[in-house]
């Protein structure tokens, strides 16, 4: 018995032979040159083309912007789960079906050292914002065959990424037009003030009460232990996003105490001035505005973003702004199955309605 080299590529379970077309490019940022923690301008940009665009044949196409969730680097979307497709290959397999409008479907890095950016401008990270609206938008737009317009631009992420899809478009109307945000981070005292107390107990039984010196451990170890720095880690790059120190670029103020834990209410408000569901009423015409809002979370959602989704729908309602909502049977994780069905109703839905 003789093993030989095959030339003809893998399939099933390796990979999946895509119709369409998915380039992994590298960009270098103007906007993030000089960000206060060091990290690098050169990124990620993964572009995926569905058949009829990667063929010529589509042209002024709709473009979806995916945003990923907090630690997540961008090559994540690459790892394989057991006996599952990649998100990517749903992706072709749902545009290669016929039934969905085609498009340009963009995964956009966001990533910091700290474990991401929420998306926002914080001199405590950089601007990422800026980044996102005014480098990569234009830069599809000019590379790949989109509408070029806001009507035909959307944004979609789960967790910290469908944060960032429920707040661009009120933050920047000029460059989205819908968004599908997947157990966004929502109604900040469900989802966050619970992790206050036990990054307290963790900074006084390892750290004598010092997050420099979590942040040194953190940084200085060969593998991530989440449990031992996951909560903690989270607030602090919340805070960087949330309550940057404006006197010290690249540190942060935090909500609470780090000794007893409790709450400092000036700078809780700083927070809260973020939360989409306290957004939603400064922003309410950017959201009137918007052609396709669509919100979930699983039922079981560890994080309560179960409990965000249906305070900011609420909110929603207040205003008297459309929108879908739905809860599901699931937890936090393991849903990305549900992803490409929610860009196919909302690409379907920017169908229906036309220019």
């Amino acid at each position: 018995m003789t093993l030989r080299q095959a030339n003809e590529p893998l399939d099933r379970p390796w990979q999946r032979r895509l119709v369409g077309d998915f380039q992994q490019l590298v960009v270098e940022s103007e906007a993030l040159a000089g960000n206060p923690l060091g990290d690098p301008v050169r990124r990620p940009l993964y572009v995926y083309r569905s058949p009829g665009v990667a063929s010529g044949a589509a042209t002024a196409v709709t473009c979806v912007y995916v945003l990923q969730g907090f630690s997540g680097q961008l090559d994540g979307w690459l790892a394989r789960k057991p006996f599952e497709p990649l998100f990517i290959e749903r992706l072709d397999a749902m545009f290669s079906a016929g039934d969905c409008p085609e498009a340009v479907v963009v995964f956009v890095d966001a990533w910091t050292s700290l474990g991401g950016s929420q998306f926002l401008n914080s001199t405590a990270t950089g601007n990422y914002t800026d980044y996102l609206c005014d480098e990569v938008v234009p830069f599809i737009d000019s590379h790949y065959p989109t509408a070029g317009r806001r009507q035909r631009r959307a944004v979609t992420g789960h967790s910290s990424g469908g944060y960032g899809a429920l707040v661009l478009p009120m933050l920047r109307p000029d460059c989205f037009g819908a968004l599908v945000a997947h157990a966004p981070d929502t109604l900040f005292e469900a989802c966050y003030m619970g992790d206050f107390p036990r990054v307290v107990r963790t900074l006084r039984n390892h750290y004598d009460g010092s997050y420099e010196r979590l942040l040194a451990d953190f940084r200085g170890a060969e593998r991530f232990d989440w449990g031992r720095w996951g909560e903690a880690l989270n607030t602090y790059a919340m805070a960087a996003a949330y309550s940057p120190d404006p006197a010290r670029p690249g540190k942060v103020l935090l909500p609470f105490d780090t000794e007893t834990g409790a709450l400092i209410p000036e700078i809780w408000a700083r927070w809260l001035e973020h939360d989409p569901v306290r957004m939603a009423s400064r922003y309410r015409e950017q959201l009137r505005g918007l052609r396709h809002i669509h919100l979930e979370a699983g039922s079981a959602d560890e994080y309560m973003l179960d409990v965000g989704v249906t305070a900011f729908s609420r909110e929603l309602r207040r205003l008297e702004i459309a929108h879908s909502v739905e809860l599901f049977d699931g937890r936090h994780g393991g849903n990305s199955h549900r992803y490409a069905p929610a860009i196919r109703n909302l690409l379907q839905r920017l169908q229906d309605l036309g220019d």
